[in-house]
């Protein structure tokens, strides 16, 4: 779920001064790392900024600000303990600007940041260097963050690199946040496709839509066609009816897997909160286009 691992930045700002982004997890020999590296250029760390809350991202945030007595900032609906950072809002440290972009969709507490000197974006899990993102209700909605992807590209035509929450850097931002726009259009487009020809469950419609995917990412997959269901729903072009049936074993591994056995304790919770699995799917429903 993380591909190699959270990515944290570090900014030299100029004066001595440094700006951390995403410190990751609460590992203290990573928050170490970050606090060398930042003396290796002569500064201290003066800000954390936390794109969102989940648990590769956001726990060392604390951590951090302790050993370099440095503040946290993060968008205002953050339930750790942080300064409220408002969309348009300008964080000055050093010689450095970032601005902050409110981006709702992977998360309802998910910001942006450019800096706008080296036309840099700082995308957490809106846009990563590799794969496409996971939009998991209820922590996320696909209908807002298919706008967040729109206005990043109307407002930063000029980016230079995103820098992605996991992956490597992404050089040619345009071409990137064109290219998550037309897979989430190609992927509904599939759903709608899939439901014309006879009204289908989600497990149907991973099978389907997902059969070129390995078995182990079908649970992924299902939040997705939620996700884009409960948009169509919410805006009358599809229609769904409980089922009165038991799931089959397959169905219940697909909806609500153990992740423990998957991924490992360790790593079960960044996947639960990642995939939205505090929302079980107990009951198995059908969809249909309405009209």
């Amino acid at each position: 779920m993380t591909l190699t691992g959270t990515n944290s930045y570090l900014i030299d700002c100029g004066r001595g001064k440094a700006i951390c982004i995403d410190p990751g997890p609460a590992i203290a020999r990573h928050a170490g790392a970050l606090l060398d590296a930042a003396r290796g250029f002569g500064a201290r760390i003066e800000l954390v900024c936390v794109t969102h809350g989940h648990p590769d991202h956001a726990p060392a945030a604390a951590m951090l600000a302790s050993a370099a007595g440095a503040r946290v900032a993060a968008h205002p609906r953050a339930e750790f303990t942080h300064e409220d950072v408002l969309d348009g809002a300008r964080l000055h440290v050093g010689d450095i600007e970032l601005l902050a972009v409110d981006a709702p969709g992977h998360t309802f507490d998910h910001l942006v940041f450019y800096e706008p000197r080296e036309r840099a974006l700082f995308t957490g899990d809106v846009v990563l260097g590799t794969g496409t993102v996971v939009i998991a209700p209820p922590g996320g909605a696909m209908r807002p963050y298919m706008r967040t992807l729109e206005r990043l590209e109307r407002e930063f035509p000029d980016a230079r690199t995103i820098f992605g929450g996991h992956g490597p850097p992404v050089t040619d931002p345009a071409a990137k946040l064109r290219e998550y726009i037309a897979h989430r259009r190609l992927r509904e487009n599939e759903l709608l496709a899939a439901l014309s020809a006879a009204p289908q469950t989600i497990p149907d419609l991973v099978l389907s839509i997902y059969s070129q995917t390995e078995p182990v990412l079908f649970p992924a997959a299902a939040r997705q066609m939620l996700a884009y269901l409960i948009a169509l729903e919410a805006e009358g072009r599809v229609v769904s009816r409980e089922i009165d049936r038991a799931m089959t074993a397959e169905e219940r591994v697909m909806l609500n897997p153990e992740w423990e056995t998957i991924v490992g304790a360790e790593d079960a919770a960044v996947v639960r909160e990642e995939l939205g699995a505090m929302l079980r799917l107990d009951a198995l429903r059908e969809y249909a286009l309405t009209g």
